[in-house]
């Protein structure tokens, strides 16, 4: 039977040949996707881990030459850079990912991207701070991606272990930065959000034509074949397309893995290598597929496996019930409860609201269908014209099947939905502080360690770099519990720009940055006064300073050199307000970005899914319509029934997607972070009615077949 199942596909005349064809290609399509999919899993786990490597964690047992490592972030332009400091105590330390050995004291290594970064810029903007011997780049295996901006320097053990942040390490790359629940359940919403519409894209591609299957086997079986025989063939010929498909699928994703690698799907872009497949991958897609394939071509046959006439015994399915919305209210309750239950650990949280996400994800399939009987009874009841009224009725008498190729567009707009309003409103409330007057060019150091005093050649030379307009010393403020974020000033020293003093006083009270987190100070600002004399003042130790420029690049940056030179244990700076909250919100934005990219994937799959449910449903009613047009009904209302059939169940569930990612996003940011959502950015509402759009366009493209398969000798041949 196997052998006469593949004489079958191939040599059952040009509409077999067709069939097979068709399949192979959405096969081919689909599992290149799902192994794309697979693979950018494993890219993004690949990234954060060796993310993770840059922040070791401590750790001296049973080793006695461990490996001083300090981690601090500096900034150029706007741009992150990693700089790693380390310290070898002897000869069996520990060396550094993507590096030959260890640097020595006045030595470092550079990555290829922050090499050319150096090379573009003059050196007393950026290359004065790292001064020493340039022994060669860091390789792929130590950078998070080929964009990554690293610098690992030398020192002494002496000089590293008074760094911020200093540990001793004996092992590099075997922690996470993120825990690795929370690294889960991020990548399992996202690859989720893709996947389903993958394997539902799949499973339509497989079911194509199954109608006129069924009469077929429905024949085979009247003349002697058994229903075992009749499964057998079934799946061989269903399998075979998958097999061909598949095999192209593999073709197309190592055709493309190089281009997409340099995508940054999750704002940086990967290197080749992590685009890769694991032998589990490999076989999940090259042998479930086919077997996905042959499953469900034998469950399309279950009329058949009855009886031969099961075929002809078609009646109305029963109707969905409102019980299908029972598991979308209970995740919803889930999230509301998870308000006022608040679990302190990560773990803790992701155990409250992943049971509750996932329920809302899986009651939004299973009420799929009723929401789709529900919104065709409605067209029903105020349709006004013959083509509504015949496309209400039939996504009524069966919403199972109306809905199972859009079900796909809804759980990836619902995933997409929820990470877009978690992000827009996390960036909204932690993103970057507004550009004021003040803060535009405002670079800040704030000493990890009190300094007795600041040196007067240091402010000579800042305040002789073209653009810097004042060079200001902020001393601690006795009155703060544990130095605080406020510190005092004298009244003489305050640059007019950031305000003037309360009426009366010698020495006030400002923030160590001269202006409030999200506040920029103006001249108007009134400072209050500090209860301290001058003399009280003048023994306090410093503890940061605050340089105003016009704001150009080139000022903030000399600046920025100066104070690294001067201060080289900086902790994080000097930094321009904001520097931290961009480089925060870029990384949201990554993730926005790829929940967007999700969005564009799955509704492209939708169409494309929606394409071949149309086909395969005009192929398989085209005696009806024929008849339609024998008894006077035009192409064009035709045309439009086999449009709104597909069209207002998917229009429907976006809305209602859309609508309980968006209520999910803010259950979930009251929950955790006392926030209020805020509507996503425009763009994404442009991204989901583009992406619709083009899904209706892929639809109207299949509807000229409608003309060509309706013609009278249709319904005088079948």
């Amino acid at each position: 039977m196997i052998r006469f199942g593949l004489r079958l596909a191939v040599a059952g005349g040009r509409e077999a040949l067709t069939r097979l064809i068709v399949i192979a290609a959405a096969v081919a399509v689909g599992s290149g996707l799902l192994l794309t999919t697979l693979a950018g899993v494993n890219a993004v786990n690949a990234q954060l881990t060796r993310y993770a490597s840059l922040y070791p964690q401590a750790s001296t047992a049973g080793h006695t030459d461990p490996l001083w490592w300090s981690t601090r972030d500096d900034y150029f332009r706007g741009e992150q850079i990693i700089r790693i400091d380390v310290a070898a105590t002897g000869a069996t330390s520990p060396t550094p990912v993507g590096i030959p050995s260890t640097p020595g004291p006045g030595e470092y290594y550079a990555s290829p991207a922050f090499r050319d970064l150096l090379a573009a810029h003059p050196a007393d903007q950026l290359r004065d701070r790292y001064p020493g011997r340039d022994l060669g780049t860091v390789g792929p295996a130590g950078l998070t991606s080929p964009d990554t901006l690293l610098v690992i320097a030398g020192g002494t053990p002496d000089q590293v272990a008074t760094l911020p942040n200093a540990r001793q390490i004996t092992s590099i790359g075997n922690t996470r930065a993120l825990p690795e629940t929370t690294m889960n359940l991020i990548l399992g919403v996202v690859a989720g959000g893709l996947l389903f519409p993958v394997l539902i894209f799949i499973g339509t591609a497989t079911r194509l034509s199954a109608a006129r299957r069924e009469q077929r086997f429905a024949a085979m079986r009247l003349v002697g074949a058994t229903p075992r025989q009749i499964s057998t063939v079934a799946a061989v010929e269903a399998a075979a397309a998958a097999v061909a498909g598949t095999a192209v699928g593999f073709a197309l994703f190592y055709a493309f893995r190089d281009p997409l690698a340099g995508i940054p799907f999750t704002g940086m872009p990967f290197f080749p290598s992590d685009m890769s497949l694991g032998v589990l991958d490999v076989l999940l897609v090259a042998l479930g597929v086919p077997a996905g394939a042959a499953l469900a071509a034998q469950v399309s046959l279950r009329r058949v496996r009855i009886s031969p006439l099961g075929v002809t015994r078609r009646v109305t399915p029963r109707a969905p019930r409102a019980y299908r919305l029972i598991p979308m209210v209970l995740g919803v309750a889930v999230l509301v409860f998870a308000i006022g239950f608040r679990p302190a650990t990560s773990d803790g949280q992701a155990a409250v609201f992943l049971p509750g996400l996932l329920l809302i994800m899986v009651g939004l399939v299973f009420a799929g269908p009723w929401l789709t009987m529900v919104g065709a009874r409605i067209m029903a009841r105020y349709a006004n014209r013959p083509a509504a009224l015949i496309a209400a009725r039939r996504l009524a008498d069966n919403p199972k099947a109306g809905f199972r190729a859009i079900s796909g567009i809804m759980l990836a707009l619902f995933v997409t939905s929820v990470a877009v309003g978690v992000i827009t409103t996390i960036v909204a409330n932690r993103g970057p502080a507004p550009v004021g007057s003040t803060d535009a060019g405002t670079v800040t150091t704030v000493f990890d360690e009190k300094t007795p005093t600041v040196p007067d050649t240091l402010f000579a030379d800042l305040r002789a770099i073209p653009g810097v307009r004042s060079a200001t010393a902020i001393r601690e403020n006795p009155t703060m519990m544990d130095g605080g974020e406020v510190g005092v000033i004298a009244c003489t020293d305050l640059p007019s720009t950031y305000g003037r003093c309360a009426d009366g006083a010698n020495v006030i009270e400002v923030p160590l940055g001269l202006s409030h987190w999200r506040e920029s100070a103006s001249s108007a600002t009134v400072w209050p006064a500090a209860s301290l004399t001058l003399d009280e003042f003048q023994r306090l130790p410093v503890t940061s300073i605050v340089v105003g420029t016009d704001g150009s690049a080139t000022a903030i940056e000399r600046t920025r050199t100066v104070l690294e030179i001067a201060f080289p244990t900086f902790w994080v700076g000097p930094n321009v307000p904001g520097d931290f909250e961009s480089d925060f919100a870029d990384t949201l934005r990554g993730w926005e970005q790829l929940a967007n990219v999700v969005i564009v994937a799955s509704l492209a799959l939708g169409g494309c899914s929606l394409a071949v449910s149309v086909i395969g449903g005009l192929t398989e009613r085209r005696r009806p319509f024929s008849l339609l047009r024998l008894s006077g009904a035009p192409v064009r209302v035709l045309r439009r029934v086999v449009a709104l059939e597909s069209a207002v169940p998917m229009l429907a569930v976006a809305a209602v997607a859309i609508g309980m990612g968006l209520l999910a996003a803010h259950l979930f940011l009251r929950a955790q972070m006392d926030y209020t959502l805020v509507a996503p950015q425009p763009r994404f509402y442009v991204i989901v009615v583009v992406g619709l759009a083009a899904c209706l366009g892929v639809i109207a493209s299949t509807l000229p077949l409608l003309e060509r398969i309706t013609g009278p000798e249709t319904a005088r041949s079948e």
